[in-house]
């Protein structure tokens, strides 16, 4: 008898812990049909790269099953605006890192044109609201990393008007102008003790003509002098909380308490190693780092920045794009309400995407930035002084 009735105790349970599943599930897909998934960080053109060498016209992202990333995953996952990272890596500066970086910037717009009934290409508030109401991917773009700009202000002003609309002001090198991550682990030496005054200007620069100024890879150092040199917000467009993951990448609560006077935006990232410091982790460890934020800086500097196709390692329940809606549930499980899950899911983005946009416009009238970084600074075999070439030419004349 006890048996049968540890049985039906199982069974009972097993039906209620599903019917509530199947509830949460259903009030997030809903929550989500209303409210636009932004998310900070996709690198699926670096894919596009890597595995194809951006040969798009050989690739059908409806079959493609090898990445993260997929037209069908998209849909499954309401997926509703995605800033696509042009992502290089560091070994090209001082090489070829602008050339490269332009071309993906080129096959972010290829997907736009090849796929124009999932993709809108969008490059401003207003823009992901209207992919939004057809139903459609607002595709934006972000340069991950300022080694892309090779130390010129008109660099990235010329990206602005391609549509980059943010720049990571590192990755994991230092550039002539900004230390990144890697200085505090003692991995890389600190060379610029944050900023220099280069790096300075381009964050001024930055604020002038629209850009939103991504903080992920950047060092503790940058992050609060870019916090008091801004006067716009400022996003981490995949980075989590380091009292959850003691990792660099991830960012601390003195830095979260910032964001929130400067009403930014920490994006959390799903890679395992920077949600759990190890190689495993799971949805509700990812919930965590959500949770935490929110009880550090509140429900408005929290959004998605999942990472995806630019990590190996994600954690069960979050395999891929299509699995946001899982992360939403669970985070109705945890007693959020609508209004935190709207605000988190694309409502905080779009308030920091306008600030930054209303501080673009109120300096419509201070003139580009047309200092140039030191020559000294850059000096390298690849780059051509003008100045010295135009010196010699006079004297020969």
């Amino acid at each position: 008898v006890m048996d049968w009735v540890k049985t039906v105790c199982l069974v009972l349970w097993a039906f209620t812990f599903n019917s509530v599943a199947d509830d949460l599930k259903e009030q997030a897909l809903k929550l989500m049909a209303d409210t636009p998934l932004i998310d900070g960080h996709n690198d699926l053109p670096w894919q596009m790269r890597s595995l194809f060498n951006n040969q798009l016209n050989t690739v059908d992202l409806y079959k493609l099953n090898s990445t993260h990333t997929n037209i069908p995953k998209i849909k499954e996952g309401h997926l509703s605006a995605q800033f696509w990272a042009a992502y290089v890596p560091c070994d090209t500066q001082y090489k070829d890192a602008v050339r490269q970086t332009l071309e993906q910037i080129d096959v972010i717009h290829r997907m736009c044109h090849k796929y124009p009934e999932v993709f809108k290409f969008a490059a401003s508030s207003q823009d992901i609201l209207d992919a939004f109401e057809q139903n459609k991917t607002a595709s934006l773009i972000g340069v991950e990393g300022g080694h892309s700009i090779d130390s010129s202000l008109g660099t990235l002003r010329t990206m602005y008007q391609l549509g980059v609309r943010y720049l990571t002001i590192t990755h994991s090198c230092n550039t002539p102008w900004a230390d990144n991550w890697l200085v505090d682990t003692g991995s890389e030496p600190e060379a610029h003790g944050g900023l220099s005054d280069f790096g300075k200007q381009v964050i001024r620069e930055m604020n002038r003509i629209g850009m939103l100024i991504d903080l992920s890879h950047v060092s503790e150092k940058v992050m609060n002098q870019v916090l008091d040199i801004s006067e716009a917000p400022v996003i981490f467009s995949h980075s989590s909380a380091y009292s959850i993951c003691n990792h660099k990448r991830n960012v601390p609560d003195d830095v979260l308490m910032r964001v929130k006077e400067k009403k930014g935006i920490v994006m959390v990232n799903f890679y395992n190693d920077y949600v759990t410091c190890q190689t495993t982790a799971n949805i509700s460890d990812v919930a965590d780092h959500f949770d935490h934020i929110k009880k550090v800086a509140g429900s408005s500097i929290i959004g998605f920045g999942g990472d995806y196709d630019g990590v190996s390692r994600v954690p069960d329940g979050l395999e891929d794009v299509s699995k946001y809606p899982n992360l939403v549930a669970e985070l109705l499980r945890r007693k959020w309400s609508d209004e935190e899950i709207r605000d988190a899911l694309g409502r905080n983005l779009l308030r920091v995407f306008r600030e930054v946009e209303e501080v673009r416009d109120l300096l419509n009238g201070t003139k580009p930035d047309d200092i140039p970084i030191p020559l000294k600074e850059v000096q390298n075999p690849c780059r051509t002084d003008f100045v010295l070439i135009m010196t010699l030419l006079n004297k020969l004349l």
